[in-house]
């Protein structure tokens, strides 16, 4: 019932959406057989999110997302804090700190975790926004033409597939008035586009870093985390 799935505690799956791993006894079909046989070979190589690892891993997103976007927000090195700073520190805490987070914390599963997911994705979306007025502004005051690099075309492509995802899962996937929110095809097709567009955000990050600065340190600090954070977000 709707009281039910209210009191739906962190560590209880949503009925909609079995964790990875688990096995859905209700279809006996060669598809499902194959779901689960892929759900275990994932498990294999890479455990499932648990309540006490969740809280590692958000740790270490927004600990990424501040210290290392503020590290990218002042390059190159002695240039300091200025208004064109806001542009990579917005972009990064959105796109990896809040994005990141709620890739693990739907990983979860269960109600409440569903819908924090979609609060901290769309509080990401926000800080993108953000992002992209800081760099549009900072422009004109300079009197420089837009979209002239492939990190701006690949920035401008990524926060429009992010909006989109954004907008399917709000209309057709929340919990509480999504129009067809246990649509396995819809549910599947918006994990995948989701993850596909965050991995892009953080290329398009690294990207602009490299225009930044040439420092192999500064570019490792920033790349080496992510491709460890990314086999437990985005897979």
């Amino acid at each position: 019932s709707h009281r039910s799935r209210l009191t739906m505690d962190v560590d209880e799956p949503d009925p909609t959406e079995p964790l990875i791993g688990s096995l859905e006894s209700t279809d006996n079909s060669s598809e499902t057989t194959d779901q689960n046989s892929l759900r275990r070979n994932l498990n294999a190589v890479i455990p499932p999110v648990t309540p006490g690892g969740h809280k590692k891993l958000v740790a270490l997103f927004i600990s990424f997302a501040v210290i290392v976007g503020y590290v990218v927000a002042i390059q190159p090195n002695g240039t300091g804090w200025r208004f064109f700073s806001w542009h990579p520190f917005l972009m990064v805490t959105g796109f990896v700190g809040m994005m990141g987070t709620a890739a693990v914390t739907k990983k979860l599963g269960g109600y409440a975790n569903t819908k924090l997911h979609g609060i901290l994705a769309s509080l990401g979306l926000v800080m993108a926004f953000g992002g992209l007025y800081v760099i549009y502004r900072n422009k004109e005051l300079m009197g420089k033409k837009h979209i002239t690099s492939t990190h701006a075309l690949a920035g401008i492509i990524t926060i429009a597939g992010a909006l989109m995802a954004s907008l399917a899962g709000g209309i057709f996937l929340h919990p509480n008035f999504g129009i067809d929110n246990t649509n396995k095809t819809i549910r599947l097709g918006h994990k995948w586009f989701s993850r596909t567009v965050v991995l892009s955000a953080w290329i398009t990050c690294t990207l602009g870093l490299h225009q930044m600065t040439s420092d192999k340190l500064i570019l490792a600090t920033f790349i080496l985390p992510l491709v460890i954070l990314a086999p437990f977000s985005l897979i």
